[in-house]
Protein backbone atom coordinates (compact mmCIF):
# COMPACT_ATOMS: atom_id res chain seq x y z
CA UNK A 1 0.00 0.00 0.00
CA UNK A 2 3.19 2.26 -0.44
CA UNK A 3 2.49 5.71 -1.81
CA UNK A 4 4.50 5.30 -5.98
CA UNK A 5 6.05 7.85 -7.23
CA UNK A 6 7.62 7.86 -11.10
CA UNK A 7 11.18 9.68 -11.00
CA UNK A 8 11.91 11.27 -14.18
CA UNK A 9 15.63 11.09 -15.72
CA UNK A 10 17.41 11.62 -18.62
CA UNK A 11 20.61 10.15 -19.76
CA UNK A 12 20.21 8.44 -16.90
CA UNK A 13 20.52 11.48 -14.30
CA UNK A 14 17.60 12.39 -12.08
CA UNK A 15 15.89 15.47 -13.06
CA UNK A 16 15.33 18.03 -10.09
CA UNK A 17 11.19 17.48 -10.22
CA UNK A 18 12.14 13.41 -9.49
CA UNK A 19 13.47 14.71 -6.06
CA UNK A 20 10.60 17.41 -5.41
CA UNK A 21 8.24 14.47 -6.54
CA UNK A 22 9.88 11.81 -3.80
CA UNK A 23 10.06 14.34 -1.18
CA UNK A 24 6.31 15.34 -1.87
CA UNK A 25 5.66 11.32 -1.79
CA UNK A 26 7.39 10.98 1.74
CA UNK A 27 5.01 13.70 3.10
CA UNK A 28 1.61 12.15 1.45
CA UNK A 29 3.64 8.84 3.15
CA UNK A 30 3.45 10.22 6.30
CA UNK A 31 0.09 11.46 6.35
CA UNK A 32 -1.49 8.09 5.18
CA UNK A 33 1.21 6.06 7.78
CA UNK A 34 3.05 4.17 4.91
CA UNK A 35 6.22 4.36 2.91
CA UNK A 36 7.24 5.78 -0.64
CA UNK A 37 8.61 3.37 -3.45
CA UNK A 38 9.64 5.07 -6.30
CA UNK A 39 10.10 3.65 -10.08
CA UNK A 40 13.03 4.61 -12.08
CA UNK A 41 13.06 4.12 -15.45
CA UNK A 42 16.67 3.74 -16.74
CA UNK A 43 18.35 5.74 -14.16
CA UNK A 44 21.83 5.20 -12.79
CA UNK A 45 22.06 5.91 -8.56
CA UNK A 46 19.35 5.04 -7.60
CA UNK A 47 19.70 4.76 -3.95
CA UNK A 48 20.24 8.51 -4.11
CA UNK A 49 16.17 8.46 -4.19
CA UNK A 50 16.58 7.24 -0.64
CA UNK A 51 17.90 10.44 0.54
CA UNK A 52 14.55 12.26 -0.05
CA UNK A 53 12.56 9.41 1.48
CA UNK A 54 12.09 6.71 -0.72
CA UNK A 55 12.07 3.18 1.04
CA UNK A 56 12.46 1.27 -2.19
CA UNK A 57 13.10 1.91 -5.80
CA UNK A 58 11.63 -0.10 -8.98
CA UNK A 59 14.69 -0.25 -11.10
CA UNK A 60 13.88 -0.13 -14.81
CA UNK A 61 16.32 -1.24 -17.19
CA UNK A 62 14.88 -1.42 -20.90
CA UNK A 63 16.58 -0.38 -24.24
CA UNK A 64 13.42 -0.02 -25.81
CA UNK A 65 12.69 2.69 -23.06
CA UNK A 66 15.85 4.66 -23.42
CA UNK A 67 13.53 7.44 -25.11
CA UNK A 68 10.44 8.91 -23.42
CA UNK A 69 7.00 6.73 -25.05
CA UNK A 70 3.93 7.74 -23.03
CA UNK A 71 2.21 4.77 -23.49
CA UNK A 72 5.30 2.54 -22.54
CA UNK A 73 6.15 4.44 -19.44
CA UNK A 74 2.15 4.29 -18.90
CA UNK A 75 1.90 1.01 -18.73
CA UNK A 76 5.40 0.24 -16.89
CA UNK A 77 4.09 2.76 -13.81
CA UNK A 78 0.93 1.23 -13.89
CA UNK A 79 1.93 -2.35 -13.41
CA UNK A 80 4.43 -0.89 -10.73
CA UNK A 81 1.78 0.80 -9.12
CA UNK A 82 -0.56 -2.99 -9.22
CA UNK A 83 2.57 -4.36 -8.20
CA UNK A 84 2.75 -2.54 -4.66
CA UNK A 85 -1.00 -2.09 -4.38
CA UNK A 86 -0.60 2.04 -4.49
CA UNK A 87 -3.64 3.92 -4.44
CA UNK A 88 -2.03 7.19 -4.66
CA UNK A 89 0.87 7.82 -7.31
CA UNK A 90 2.42 10.99 -8.02
CA UNK A 91 4.21 12.26 -11.06
CA UNK A 92 5.51 15.71 -11.97
CA UNK A 93 3.75 18.43 -13.84
CA UNK A 94 6.23 18.36 -17.04
CA UNK A 95 5.82 18.25 -20.52
CA UNK A 96 6.61 14.25 -20.47
CA UNK A 97 4.54 13.54 -17.84
CA UNK A 98 1.35 15.23 -18.17
CA UNK A 99 1.51 13.83 -21.80
CA UNK A 100 1.46 10.24 -19.90
CA UNK A 101 -1.05 11.11 -17.56
CA UNK A 102 -4.16 10.59 -19.75
CA UNK A 103 -2.78 6.94 -20.38
CA UNK A 104 -1.65 6.22 -16.58
CA UNK A 105 -4.99 7.67 -15.20
CA UNK A 106 -6.92 4.87 -17.59
CA UNK A 107 -5.06 2.15 -16.93
CA UNK A 108 -5.30 2.60 -13.04
CA UNK A 109 -9.04 3.86 -13.19
CA UNK A 110 -7.58 7.05 -11.59
CA UNK A 111 -8.97 10.29 -11.03
CA UNK A 112 -6.39 12.61 -11.91
CA UNK A 113 -5.40 15.99 -10.86
CA UNK A 114 -2.60 18.32 -11.82
CA UNK A 115 -0.60 21.18 -10.52
CA UNK A 116 -0.88 19.73 -7.61
CA UNK A 117 0.42 22.75 -5.10
CA UNK A 118 0.78 20.94 -1.51
CA UNK A 119 -0.59 17.97 0.41
CA UNK A 120 -3.72 17.36 0.84
CA UNK A 121 -5.55 19.01 3.05
CA UNK A 122 -7.39 15.96 4.14
CA UNK A 123 -6.92 12.39 3.41
CA UNK A 124 -10.11 11.79 3.87
CA UNK A 125 -11.51 13.11 1.90
CA UNK A 126 -8.65 12.93 -0.41
CA UNK A 127 -8.75 17.03 -1.32
CA UNK A 128 -6.14 18.17 -2.89
CA UNK A 129 -5.26 22.02 -3.93
CA UNK A 130 -4.26 23.37 -7.79
CA UNK A 131 -3.50 26.14 -10.00
CA UNK A 132 -6.43 26.29 -12.67
CA UNK A 133 -7.39 28.98 -15.22
CA UNK A 134 -3.70 29.40 -16.61
CA UNK A 135 -2.27 29.73 -12.79
CA UNK A 136 -4.92 32.81 -12.01
CA UNK A 137 -6.80 30.54 -9.17
CA UNK A 138 -6.60 28.06 -6.77
CA UNK A 139 -9.29 25.04 -6.56
CA UNK A 140 -9.65 22.38 -3.97
CA UNK A 141 -10.62 18.66 -5.42
CA UNK A 142 -11.97 15.92 -4.29
CA UNK A 143 -10.88 12.97 -5.68
CA UNK A 144 -13.20 9.66 -5.05
CA UNK A 145 -11.55 6.95 -6.83
CA UNK A 146 -9.81 4.45 -5.18
CA UNK A 147 -6.63 5.01 -7.38
CA UNK A 148 -4.95 8.86 -6.66
CA UNK A 149 -3.17 10.25 -9.47
CA UNK A 150 -1.52 13.35 -8.49
CA UNK A 151 0.62 15.53 -10.51
CA UNK A 152 2.48 17.96 -8.79
CA UNK A 153 3.57 21.72 -10.01
CA UNK A 154 7.19 22.36 -10.57
CA UNK A 155 9.08 24.22 -7.85
CA UNK A 156 5.57 24.12 -5.81
CA UNK A 157 6.75 22.04 -2.84
CA UNK A 158 10.34 21.62 -2.95
CA UNK A 159 13.22 19.53 -2.57
CA UNK A 160 13.58 17.96 1.11
CA UNK A 161 16.28 15.68 2.33
CA UNK A 162 14.73 13.08 4.87
CA UNK A 163 17.61 10.50 4.69
CA UNK A 164 15.91 6.76 4.03
CA UNK A 165 17.45 3.32 4.10
CA UNK A 166 16.26 2.04 0.97
CA UNK A 167 16.24 -1.38 -1.45
CA UNK A 168 16.39 -1.68 -4.58
CA UNK A 169 14.89 -4.34 -6.65
CA UNK A 170 15.00 -4.94 -10.74
CA UNK A 171 11.10 -4.46 -12.17
CA UNK A 172 10.75 -6.24 -15.78
CA UNK A 173 7.13 -4.79 -16.98
CA UNK A 174 5.69 -6.07 -20.13
CA UNK A 175 4.38 -4.91 -23.15
CA UNK A 176 1.84 -4.91 -26.48
CA UNK A 177 3.02 -3.90 -29.44
CA UNK A 178 0.88 -0.90 -29.42
CA UNK A 179 3.08 0.44 -27.10
CA UNK A 180 5.82 0.68 -29.28
CA UNK A 181 3.55 2.28 -32.34
CA UNK A 182 4.97 5.50 -31.49
CA UNK A 183 8.92 5.75 -32.57
CA UNK A 184 11.27 8.39 -31.88
CA UNK A 185 13.76 8.21 -34.66
CA UNK A 186 16.16 11.04 -33.51
CA UNK A 187 16.63 13.36 -30.02
CA UNK A 188 18.68 16.32 -30.95
CA UNK A 189 19.37 18.37 -27.71
CA UNK A 190 21.95 21.63 -26.94
CA UNK A 191 23.90 20.00 -23.48
CA UNK A 192 25.68 22.95 -22.89
CA UNK A 193 23.00 24.95 -21.33
CA UNK A 194 20.89 24.62 -18.97
CA UNK A 195 17.01 24.10 -19.92
CA UNK A 196 14.08 25.81 -19.71
CA UNK A 197 12.13 22.72 -17.59
CA UNK A 198 14.99 22.40 -15.54
CA UNK A 199 16.06 26.49 -14.67
CA UNK A 200 15.36 27.79 -11.56
CA UNK A 201 15.98 31.06 -13.12
CA UNK A 202 14.98 32.29 -16.73
CA UNK A 203 16.20 35.15 -18.43
CA UNK A 204 13.24 35.81 -21.12
CA UNK A 205 13.78 38.48 -24.14
CA UNK A 206 10.98 40.12 -26.47
CA UNK A 207 11.02 42.52 -29.59
CA UNK A 208 12.21 45.04 -27.16
CA UNK A 209 16.11 44.41 -27.92
CA UNK A 210 15.08 44.88 -31.40
CA UNK A 211 17.23 42.39 -32.82
CA UNK A 212 18.79 39.10 -32.79
CA UNK A 213 22.47 40.95 -32.93
CA UNK A 214 21.65 42.02 -29.33
CA UNK A 215 20.64 38.80 -27.81
CA UNK A 216 24.41 38.58 -26.28
CA UNK A 217 23.68 40.42 -22.83
CA UNK A 218 20.60 38.21 -22.28
CA UNK A 219 22.97 35.25 -22.85
CA UNK A 220 26.09 37.03 -20.84
CA UNK A 221 23.14 37.72 -18.02
CA UNK A 222 22.06 33.96 -17.96
CA UNK A 223 25.38 32.92 -17.61
CA UNK A 224 26.46 34.73 -14.67
CA UNK A 225 23.61 33.80 -13.05
CA UNK A 226 22.91 30.45 -14.26
CA UNK A 227 19.76 30.74 -16.20
CA UNK A 228 17.81 29.92 -18.73
CA UNK A 229 17.30 31.78 -21.70
CA UNK A 230 13.64 32.07 -23.20
CA UNK A 231 11.88 34.79 -25.58
CA UNK A 232 8.54 35.87 -26.54
CA UNK A 233 6.43 34.27 -28.82
CA UNK A 234 7.52 37.46 -31.68
CA UNK A 235 10.96 36.85 -31.40
CA UNK A 236 10.66 33.34 -32.08
CA UNK A 237 8.29 33.61 -35.31
CA UNK A 238 11.09 36.55 -36.36
CA UNK A 239 13.62 33.62 -35.89
CA UNK A 240 15.44 35.73 -33.85
CA UNK A 241 15.67 32.77 -31.37
CA UNK A 242 15.30 29.00 -31.90
CA UNK A 243 11.13 27.74 -31.20
CA UNK A 244 12.62 25.93 -28.47
CA UNK A 245 13.03 28.87 -26.51
CA UNK A 246 9.61 30.51 -26.97
CA UNK A 247 8.04 30.82 -23.34
CA UNK A 248 4.30 31.26 -22.76
CA UNK A 249 0.77 29.90 -23.14
CA UNK A 250 1.36 28.35 -26.76
CA UNK A 251 5.26 27.73 -25.79
CA UNK A 252 6.82 25.83 -23.23
CA UNK A 253 5.21 26.88 -19.62
CA UNK A 254 7.80 28.10 -17.26
CA UNK A 255 7.60 27.60 -13.25
CA UNK A 256 11.30 29.03 -12.23
CA UNK A 257 11.92 30.85 -8.83
CA UNK A 258 13.12 33.31 -10.83
CA UNK A 259 12.05 35.21 -14.03
CA UNK A 260 13.46 37.97 -15.54
CA UNK A 261 11.55 39.12 -18.80
CA UNK A 262 13.57 41.88 -20.73
CA UNK A 263 12.17 44.12 -23.46
CA UNK A 264 8.45 42.19 -23.30
CA UNK A 265 4.94 43.87 -23.19
CA UNK A 266 3.31 41.37 -21.23
CA UNK A 267 0.25 40.13 -23.79
CA UNK A 268 -1.77 37.63 -22.29
CA UNK A 269 -0.73 34.60 -23.78
CA UNK A 270 2.67 35.33 -22.64
CA UNK A 271 1.81 35.59 -19.28
CA UNK A 272 -0.92 32.94 -18.66
CA UNK A 273 2.40 30.50 -19.69
CA UNK A 274 4.73 32.37 -16.90
CA UNK A 275 2.53 33.12 -14.10
CA UNK A 276 3.25 30.35 -11.98
CA UNK A 277 6.72 31.42 -10.91
CA UNK A 278 7.17 32.05 -7.71
CA UNK A 279 8.89 35.70 -8.75
CA UNK A 280 8.29 38.00 -11.67
CA UNK A 281 11.32 40.86 -12.64
CA UNK A 282 10.08 43.22 -15.91
CA UNK A 283 12.65 45.48 -17.16
CA UNK A 284 10.98 47.72 -19.79
CA UNK A 285 10.87 51.54 -21.12
CA UNK A 286 7.46 51.17 -21.08
CA UNK A 287 5.84 52.38 -18.45
CA UNK A 288 2.37 51.18 -19.82
CA UNK A 289 3.42 47.69 -20.68
CA UNK A 290 1.04 45.33 -19.15
CA UNK A 291 3.47 42.89 -17.52
CA UNK A 292 4.52 45.87 -14.95
CA UNK A 293 0.42 44.52 -13.56
CA UNK A 294 1.74 41.43 -12.91
CA UNK A 295 5.02 41.37 -11.66
CA UNK A 296 6.38 41.32 -7.99
CA UNK A 297 9.37 44.05 -9.10
CA UNK A 298 9.32 46.52 -12.36
CA UNK A 299 12.75 48.75 -13.39
CA UNK A 300 11.54 51.51 -15.95
CA UNK A 301 14.16 52.04 -18.08
CA UNK A 302 16.54 50.85 -21.00
CA UNK A 303 17.52 47.78 -21.66
CA UNK A 304 20.60 48.68 -22.99
CA UNK A 305 21.71 50.59 -20.52
CA UNK A 306 20.72 48.72 -17.43
CA UNK A 307 21.11 44.74 -18.31
CA UNK A 308 25.11 46.05 -18.67
CA UNK A 309 25.29 47.19 -15.23
CA UNK A 310 23.20 44.46 -13.28
CA UNK A 311 25.74 42.25 -15.14
CA UNK A 312 28.67 43.99 -13.73
CA UNK A 313 26.85 44.36 -10.56
CA UNK A 314 26.59 40.77 -10.09
CA UNK A 315 30.03 40.13 -11.31
CA UNK A 316 31.35 41.91 -8.49
CA UNK A 317 28.87 40.72 -5.73
CA UNK A 318 30.12 36.95 -6.91
CA UNK A 319 33.74 38.06 -6.72
CA UNK A 320 33.36 39.45 -3.67
CA UNK A 321 31.43 36.59 -2.27
CA UNK A 322 34.05 33.95 -3.87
Amino acid sequence: MSVLVYTESEGGKFKKVAFEAVSYAKGIADMLGTSVTAVSINGNNVEQLGQYGASKVLQVSNDQLQNFNALAYADTISQAAKNEASQVVIISSSANSKYLAPSLAVNLEAGFVPNVTELPTSTSPFNVTSTVFSNKAFATTEITAETKLIGLAKNAFGVLENETSVTVEDFSPSFSDSDFDTKVTSVEKANDKVTIADADIVISGGRGLKGPENWGMIEELAEVLGAATACSKPVSDLGWRPHSEHVGQTGKPVSSNLYIAIGISGAIQHLAGVNSSKVKVVINNDPEAPFFKSADYGIVGDAFEFVPQLIEKLKEFKTNNA
